[in-house]
Parts: C-alpha cells; structure tokens; sequence
C-alpha cells in the first residue's frame, strides 16, 4: 500500500476507532507519526510527545469501564481521587439499574419461550384429544352397524312358500293293544306331515 492510498484511509480508521472506543473500553485514542512519514493509533501517549489526541474518555467511561470488568473498587478509587463520589455512585446506580433490566430482559424471553413450549404441548395434546374421539366414535359407529346386521340376521325369514296337510303318513307298526273295558285293538291315529310348496310368480303357490 503506497502513502496516498494510507493517507486517505487514515481519516477514516481514526474515526471508526473513536467510534469503537466506547465498546472497547474507556480509552484514549492518540495519532503518532512514525519515522518515514507513517502514521500509528494508540491508546497510549506518543513517545516523543508530538502526538495528536484524537480522543479522551471522560471520567464516566473510566468508571463503567471498571464497573463491567467487575473491578468496582478500582472505581470507587479511581472517583474518590478525582473527587468524584457523586458520579460514581450515578455511574454504579446507571451500571445496576442496566444489569436489572438485562436480567429482566432474559426472565422475559426465557418466560416467553416456556409459554411458546407450553402452548405447544397444550395443542398437541388437543390434537391427540381430537384424534382420539374421531376414532372412538367411528368405532361406536362400527359397532352399532354391527348389532344391526347380527339383529337382522337372527331375525325369521317371512318369504318362504306355506305347508299344507296332506302327505303321505309313514308307515306305522301296529302293535296289538287291547282297551281295558271294551277288548278290541286300539290304532293310534295317523300323525300328519308337512308337504311343501313352490313360490310362484305374481304370488301363487303350487302344492
């Protein structure tokens, strides 16, 4: 990279560290020149005092600065040597109140996530709820369908062609028996059977 093209993006790279200053800590920012005609960002002072101070953090800074590093007596040190009790204890009171609502922040989504879960778990199991009736009442309607076919089957079949008396009996073994009172032989009457007919068409019946 030859000097003009460092030179025009120099500008620039000190302003995005003056930017990035504040995230990175509270730092001062300096512009050194360098043998050869370079220039170098610190956050140190130039060696031979011919820096630039591009920027300087402020006493707020250095306190939050120790406050997120969890160096909170090298806070109270740092204000109590400048004089600065009262911002301290703003800056310890800004750095609690912003801890709060970080943790409040992360109660909330974690709330959130649990009622989504919740919510979830509560309509699966509607779901399976839902299924599970579909399939009791098909199962009712399957059962019912059935008793209605084994009823209809025991019941008698009402279309079937009449019997008639008349058929030939038998034959029956005459065994001599004698009445009591009178001596003859007794013949016991002849049984009747059943002759069966044909259905005709348009409801006739041939016996």
């Amino acid at each position: 990279m030859n000097d003009s093209i460092a030179s025009s993006l120099l500008p620039g790279l000190a302003l995005a560290l003056w930017l990035l200053a504040p995230a990175a800590g509270a730092q001062d920012i300096y512009k050194c020149p360098q043998a050869g005609g370079g220039v170098a960002y610190t956050d140190r002072p130039c060696t031979d005092g011919k820096g630039q101070l591009l920027h300087q953090a402020d006493d707020s800074e250095v306190i939050d600065r120790y406050l997120r590093l969890g160096q909170d007596d090298l806070a109270r040190k740092y204000a109590h040597a400048r004089h600065l009790d009262a911002l301290y204890e703003e800056r310890v009171a800004a750095y609690r109140q912003a801890q709060e609502d970080a943790a409040q922040r992360r109660y909330d989504e974690a709330l959130a996530a649990q009622q989504r879960e919740d919510a979830a778990h509560q309509q699966a199991q509607l779901d399976q709820d839902a299924e599970r009736g579909q399939l009791q009442a098909e199962n009712e309607a399957l059962r019912q369908q059935n008793d209605q076919y084994r009823e209809a089957l025991s019941q008698p079949v009402d279309d079937y062609a009449p019997l008639y008396w008349g058929a030939p009996a038998p034959p029956y073994r005459d065994h001599p028996r004698h009445d009591g009172d009178r001596g003859h032989r007794w013949t016991p009457p002849r049984p009747p059977t059943y002759q069966p007919c044909t259905q005709l068409a348009g409801g006739r019946v041939q016996c």
